[in-house]
């Protein structure tokens, strides 16, 4: 193509767009509402895509937070989204028995494990004095979770196995909730009320990097034999974290542990396993699995605002069309091939959807700057997402504005000088 060539369609296209922003101008509300249209499907794209990237990270660094071997024994476990309206065919999990601390603790004793942490969550209200948390997360956990979670004890201590075999009313609470209860004194041997109930603080931790551990809300973590007791939680869900020894594959550990919760369970080589052995691989699918669905929604919404954006964009060309149909005709007349003009056409078409997109996009990245900053999500614009905006913008334009186009070309110039 020579320079002169390139020259002309660039003239052509920065004709195009001027007439657009030209159109725009003179239509406003209907070039308002087809730029709106355009704007809530990409700023959907954007959005979502920006916040599934960063709970997909956000899982990543949770997993990587307990170490790359670790696995995880669940009394179920299904990947994907679970739907269940409560009964027995929709709920899978009822004919799985719950795990048991002598499970665990027997997993702990097998040779090629290296550590094993059990655990149970439940929310309630702690207070010191006459401060107080309504909605805090407790952790109920054997003394080795401190160094398994990739955690730091910052001030005090851990409970040890001494305190964890009485059933003591000890804590280490997050430094977050150190901040949060004691903001001037130090919180190491004072004493708070969980449920109703007094506990010594003896240690505050700082969280490992992640995003779903907390470490931006308050978290209080006490023995497991003491929470059994006192916490108000949903019992039949602990999950049971296993460390391999060094030396030991994950899967030959696997294998082990599975071997000993079938003995320790007396099921028959024919009969499945009633429990789930999880690796961070499954996990993993598990959130991707999730996230396609989510995505499926994504499309959705957004095909929902380009239609009506490009219902906007046939109804704003064709006023295009009739107001400029002597002018098509003076073109034509002067020697303007069918190809030209519809070029222009769908120039001016995709000028008005991509003014949609970029709204869209400075819309969908506020959101995302939102999320990040006001939630634990670590939400961030992935350039995948900008790409498909841009094309998405550009291929309704084109898409929709092509009858427009087509019957500017096709106008006969003789006619077309006639028309007032």
């Amino acid at each position: 193509m020579s320079r002169s060539s390139i020259s002309a369609s660039l003239s052509r296209v920065a004709e195009g767009v001027g007439i657009a922003l030209d159109a725009v101008k003179s239509n406003k509300v209907r070039a308002g509402l087809t730029i709106l249209g355009v704007a809530i499907g990409v700023m959907v794209v954007i959005g979502m895509a920006s916040m599934i990237t960063g709970i997909n990270r956000a899982v990543v660094q949770e997993l990587e937070s307990f170490g790359p071997r670790t696995f995880f024994v669940q009394r179920y476990f299904q990947g994907g989204i679970d739907i269940s309206d409560g009964s027995d065919e929709l709920s899978p999990w009822r004919r799985a028995p719950w795990l048991t601390i002598e499970e665990a603790e027997m997993i702990e004793g097998l040779p090629l494990v290296k550590a094993v942490t059990w655990r149970e969550d439940a929310n309630g209200p702690v207070s010191y004095q006459d401060r107080k948390l309504g909605e805090v997360r407790v952790l109920g956990m054997n003394p080795s979770w401190i160094t398994m979670g990739g955690n730091s004890i910052q001030a005090g201590r851990n409970f040890n196995q001494s305190e964890y075999a009485a059933g003591s009313h000890v804590a280490v609470i997050n430094d977050y909730m150190a901040e949060q209860l004691f903001p001037t004194v130090d919180p190491v041997g004072k004493r708070i009320k969980v449920y109703g109930q007094t506990f010594d603080v003896v240690g505050v931790y700082t969280e490992a990097a992640s995003t779903f551990s907390g470490s931006k809300s308050p978290v209080l973590t006490i023995p497991h034999s003491t929470f059994t007791k006192v916490a108000d939680y949903w019992k039949g869900w602990m999950w049971i974290m296993v460390d391999p020894r060094e030396g030991a594959t994950v899967n030959e550990v696997q294998d082990q542990v599975i071997a000993a919760m079938r003995a320790s369970r007396r099921l028959r080589p024919a009969q499945e396993n009633n429990f789930a052995i999880v690796s961070q691989e499954k996990m993993l699918d598990s959130f991707k699995s999730i996230s396609s669905g989510f995505f499926l929604v994504m499309l959705a919404l957004s095909s929902v605002g380009l239609m009506v954006g490009g219902v906007g964009v046939v109804a704003i060309m064709m006023i295009s069309v009739t107001e400029r149909t002597r002018e098509i005709g003076v073109r034509k007349a002067l020697g303007a091939t069918r190809r030209e003009v519809m070029f222009q056409f769908l120039v001016e078409a995709a000028t008005l959807t991509l003014l949609g997109g970029a709204v869209g996009m400075v819309l969908g990245s506020l959101i995302a700057w939102g999320v990040n900053k006001f939630t634990p999500i670590p939400a961030a614009v992935p350039m995948w997402s900008v790409a498909v905006a841009v094309l998405a913008s550009v291929v309704t334009g084109v898409f929709f504005g092509l009858y427009p186009a087509s019957k500017a070309s096709r106008l006969d110039p003789v006619e077309a000088l006639r028309y007032e």
